[in-house]
Parts: structure tokens; sequence; C-alpha cells
């Protein structure tokens, strides 16, 4: 874990694919929102989407993650855009999250609730939200039928549990969720904002271990991510659900 945070550190854009235009292009669907929603980020990491929520909002936001370099980060920025009253972070993993029932107007999370558990987390985090509250994930889906072997084995090794999109519809409905759109967010958003500034993040880790064979290893299992999208991109990436709780 400590060179899983070393290579996807603070200072990335993000931790994950995704870009402002996505999140805003998703917040569009929630058109029953109040006044001044109650908004839970989940997997929030250094902030991105969390603070683009409140450009869009004027809720009330608590970011949760567990790795307190990203809230540190995250809490800076908060005080620079002067957001200090409107976003509260707590370190806080998601599979410990104890809130009231009812609680809030919406849950968001980029990119993160497969460390939960899509399924699980389309199931249980409904207890959290308000009636007609809303659950905005995006999750890794395969886009096409016809799936290269090397990209399958791939990813069916690093993620085993991950569906088509319409498989996913299928899942979301199952759950007693309305599904009020979904998208795929662009090619583009895996690279402006994660794999071009972690490949460079990798190369001065490589000069960091260079004398370490171990970590330089592993270090060659996150540029093998990077070389399968670059690759293999036409068939998979990060698919927006926004969903609504009746």
């Amino acid at each position: 874990m400590d060179l899983i945070y070393e290579v996807f550190n603070a200072d990335l854009p993000r931790q994950g694919p995704g870009d402002n235009e996505s999140t805003k292009k998703a917040f569009s669907y929630l058109t029953e929102l109040p006044s001044e929603p109650c908004i839970l980020d989940v997997g929030c990491g250094n902030g991105m989407p969390t603070l683009e929520l409140a450009r869009l909002s004027n809720g009330r936001i608590l970011a949760l993650d567990n790795h307190q370099p990203y809230l540190d980060v995250l809490n800076n920025k908060i005080k620079i855009m002067n957001f200090s009253h409107r976003i509260t972070t707590r370190n806080q993993s998601m599979l410990n999250m104890k809130f009231d029932a009812n609680k809030f107007d919406v849950i968001w999370s980029e990119g993160a609730a497969y460390i939960y558990g899509f399924e699980k987390a389309l199931e249980d985090w409904q207890f959290f939200l308000k009636e007609k509250g809303y659950l905005v994930f995006s999750e890794l889906c395969w886009f096409k039928e016809k799936i290269p072997k090397e990209i399958y084995d791939y990813l069916m090794s690093e993620y085993p549990v991950m569906k088509n999109v319409e498989e996913n519809i299928t899942l979301i409905k199952s759950k007693g969720l309305d599904l009020i759109f979904h998208f795929n967010i662009p090619e583009s958003s895996w690279w402006d904002n994660l794999y071009i500034p972690l490949e460079k993040n990798i190369q001065k880790l490589h000069k960091k271990y260079k004398n370490d064979n171990e970590t330089l290893d592993q270090l060659k299992l996150f540029s093998l991510e990077i070389e399968m999208f670059r690759k293999y991109s036409e068939y998979y990436g990060y698919t927006f659900f926004i969903m609504l709780h009746q």
C-alpha cells in the first residue's frame, strides 16, 4: 500500500480517471435537489470532484477518504477557495460508514465504489439516502462484446467482477433504483488528469528506486496498466450512472 500511495500520490490532479466536465454533466441530471443539498463524496482522494460539486451546488459536502495526505491537500484547497463552511473532510474508510438513515440527498463516488463492491454499494448505501435521493457512481465497464484476450485476461485478474454497461444497468434496476442517465467518460479523462502525470511520477520513482529490483518490478505493473489502456481503450472505461432512490 505504501508504494501505491507513492505512485498515486496527492500531487496528481486526481487518483483515478475523470474530469470536471464529466462531473458537471452527471450533476446536471440531479434535477430534484433541495436548495442546499447534503452530499456525501465517498473515496474523494485529493478532491477534484469534491471541489467541483461545491462549485455546482449550494450544498454541504462531507468528503471521505482513508488516506490523510489526500485530505491534507484537499483541506488546503478548501481554505484557498473559501469552501470551509461547506466542505468537511473525514478520514474514514467507506467500509465503516455508520450514518443515520435518510441523511443525504446525494451519495457521490467517482471510481471508488468498487472498493466497497459496486453491487453491495448499490444495495447498502440506499439506507443513507433520503427519499428521492441520488446515487451517482462512475464504474469500470466493458464497452464492447468481442474483447481481445490480452485485455480481458488482464482486467479479469485485476477486477474479476467487472461487467459491461448493460449488465450494470440490469443490476441497478434489480436493486430498486431508477436509472436516470448514464454516459462514458472521455478517453482524455484518463490521460490528462491521470496517466500522463502518473507516467512522469513513475519515471521519478524509477530513479529513486534504481537499486531496488523488487520495487522496480512493482513499478512495471503500474506502467503495464497504462500500456493496456493505450492499446485497448476502445474496449473499456468508466461509465457514470446517475440513479434515483425511491
